[in-house]
């Protein structure tokens, strides 16, 4: 069993950084690719970034490329999104999630994660 926990949310005016945490319970996090995913007010729940079990690799989505980071740091269990040049349009609930996976192929869809965190709320303000 694999526990995820999101914190680092909060107001931020347009232009201003963010670092998101989310940290993992269970002896399998490791093994997998993490990933934040958000959700706009009143729309789906979206793919944000993704990044393999060693740190390898980083897919993201084209709207946050060159202004958001994704890294891990396996000894703490925990992954990070570096936010940086906000957007109002970047206002959403992030979650990170867990996928048994070695690679990227499936990293965009929802549905191939394991665990799922509860979300924490970033508000961009113009």
């Amino acid at each position: 069993q694999v526990q995820l926990v999101e914190s680092g949310g909060g107001l931020v005016r347009a232009g201003g950084s963010l670092r998101l945490s989310c940290a993992a319970s269970g002896r399998n996090f490791f093994n997998g690719t993490m990933a934040w995913f958000r959700q706009p007010p009143r729309k789906e729940r979206e793919f944000v970034a993704a990044i393999t079990w060693n740190g390898g690799s980083q897919d993201y989505i084209d709207s946050v490329k060159g202004r958001f980071t994704i890294s891990r740091d396996n000894a703490r269990n925990t992954v990070y999104l570096q936010m940086n040049s906000l957007k109002p349009e970047d206002t959403a609930v992030y979650y990170c999630a867990l996928q048994f996976s070695w690679t990227l192929a499936v990293a965009k869809l929802p549905g191939s994660y394991a665990y799922w965190g509860q979300g924490t709320q970033v508000t961009v303000s113009s």
